[in-house]
């Protein structure tokens, strides 16, 4: 049987290695020169960079894909665990090192905010107990089949309504739980991991911290791009078919079946299953060709961002791989993003440096600066104005904060904005991950890893269930191909 993969994101790639395994002719499509979609990488003179997600947890789902086409992961994949998951600094001068391991975690928190140990604890474990409950179903399977809801763990975790907080915010949840101005904003920010505001997401989202907290984070040996190459890489050692700079362009329909893809150099593929990785408003608008109403499409995006790569001749021993500078008014920051659709003036500042952990990613005592603040999704504002005028405000927030002159440091530059974005990955609107999860509906409004009209269709990628992120893009594509699997 032939399947065929429109896109090869993390998500597209992972669905290939899947269908192979399951004993399919597979074929992945990719507009571009070279997979990976958002999870790519390139060079700036001497500096090498990730041009997409930089923060890695859960491994075990990539090594899972290794494993399950019979090799052992450790030959051809490398990563560690870091003992340090952030860097956090504060206007006023205050400075939090989050660390991997818990009691490290709680004796900073005591140190630098007076916080007792059960407070902590006690969130961490209700946090536990929510993804616990809900893992089956919003992460392992999907949220728009009735078979999800009807087994006994299901039914279980719905009794238990009352823990998952949907009725409070997260601003508000983490507000009353932690009780302290500094924590609170650092667990507000996970809001951020699925583009959305900790003043309008639901209270339930206090579980994604859980995956970095209680799971870890790490970064490969080669960096991230090494996640893309090494699944790539493993996906045609057991036969999967790639064709790069081919854009799929249509469908062929006959019966509610997807007969066959065709691609912009006149070819056309025979297909028994299809999953489509890419944006499903791309794909609605460009490949199906589908103009009726689909709800779906018409949800709040998710934010975006502006990127600045900046090779440094100078190394900052103060900073670590994952670095957050905050805003002093974190509210009025997500109010400019998610209702003025601008950009703030004093945004909160990521800064990650992955020369701090990559072999080779920067010169000898030089640094690759990925310098990120969370933005609107592209509404045809003036980014090339909008950049520049931010870039100065990036500036003097870093050298107020560090104490040190960055600008004069910067020796290589390439600025990365929601009109970038949007065209290099045809990600709607420039959006990270496709909808906002700003109310407590939007996960079940989120599309679906099947199409309700086409019997052999199926979705996976950062714009449908489960959401964006490289975990939840593998999870998406883990949950297409069961569906395919049950559907034989």
């Amino acid at each position: 049987m032939k399947a065929n993969v429109i896109g090869s994101g993390i998500g597209g790639i992972s669905a290939a290695i899947r269908l192979r395994n399951m004993g399919f002719n597979v074929n992945v499509f990719e507009k571009n020169k070279n997979p990976g979609g958002k999870l790519n990488t390139f060079k700036l003179g001497d500096y090498r960079f990730d041009a997409g997600p930089s923060l890695f947890t859960m491994p075990n789902l990539v090594d899972e894909l290794f494993t399950m086409s019979g090799e052992n992961p450790r030959n051809f994949f490398k990563y560690k665990k870091k003992d340090i998951h952030c860097k956090y600094y504060w206007d006023d001068g205050t400075k939090f090192t989050a660390f991997s391991d818990k009691q490290k975690f709680l004796n900073e928190a005591k140190e630098k905010f007076k916080v007792e140990d059960k407070v902590l604890t006690n969130y961490f474990l209700k946090a536990r107990k929510k993804y616990e409950l809900t893992k089956n179903i919003f992460l392992n399977k999907s949220l728009h089949k009735l078979s999800t809801y009807t087994n006994i763990k299901t039914i279980k975790a719905l009794f238990k309504f009352n823990i998952y907080q949907i009725n409070q915010t997260l601003n508000q949840v983490n507000s009353k739980e932690l009780k302290n101005d500094y924590l609170v904003q650092i667990f507000n920010r996970y809001a951020t991991y699925n583009g959305s505001s900790p003043y309008k997401t639901p209270g339930m989202m206090t579980l994604i911290q859980h995956l970095e907290n209680n799971y870890g984070t790490y970064i490969p040996e080669k960096g991230m791009y090494d996640i893309t190459n090494s699944l790539y890489e493993l996906a045609k050692r057991i036969g999967v078919n790639f064709y790069f700079n081919s854009c799929v362009t249509g469908l062929n329909i006959k019966n509610n079946i997807v007969d066959s893809i065709e691609v912009n150099d006149g070819k056309i593929f025979k297909s028994d299953y299809i999953i489509s990785n890419v944006d499903t408003n791309y794909f609605y608008k460009n490949i199906i060709k589908n103009q009726t109403k689909n709800i779906f499409l018409e949800q709040e995006r998710s934010s975006s961002a502006v990127i600045y790569y900046w090779g440094m001749n100078k190394k900052f021993e103060n900073l670590d791989l994952h670095n957050i500078l905050f805003s002093s008014d974190y509210k009025t920051e997500f109010e400019y993003i998610f209702k003025k659709s601008k950009l703030y003036n004093d945004p909160t500042v990521y800064i990650n440096i992955t020369s701090k952990d990559v072999e080779n990613d920067a010169p000898k005592n030089c640094e690759n600066w990925f310098v990120m603040v969370n933005a609107p999704h592209n509404k045809n504002q003036n980014w090339e104005n909008e950049v520049v005028e931010l870039k100065k405000n990036i500036l003097e927030k870093i050298e107020r904060i560090l104490k040190c002159d960055v600008e004069k440091h910067i020796q290589e530059e390439r600025i990365y904005s929601p009109k970038n974005l949007q065209k290099n990955t045809n990600s709607f609107q420039g959006s990270l991950y496709g909808t906002s999860s700003n109310n407590i509906l939007s996960s079940f409004l989120r599309h679906p890893n099947f199409s309700r009209k086409f019997k052999n269709l199926f979705f996976c990628g950062g714009s449908v269930h489960p959401g964006g992120g490289i975990p939840l893009c593998l999870l998406s594509s883990k949950i297409a191909c069961d569906l395919i699997e049950n559907s034989k």
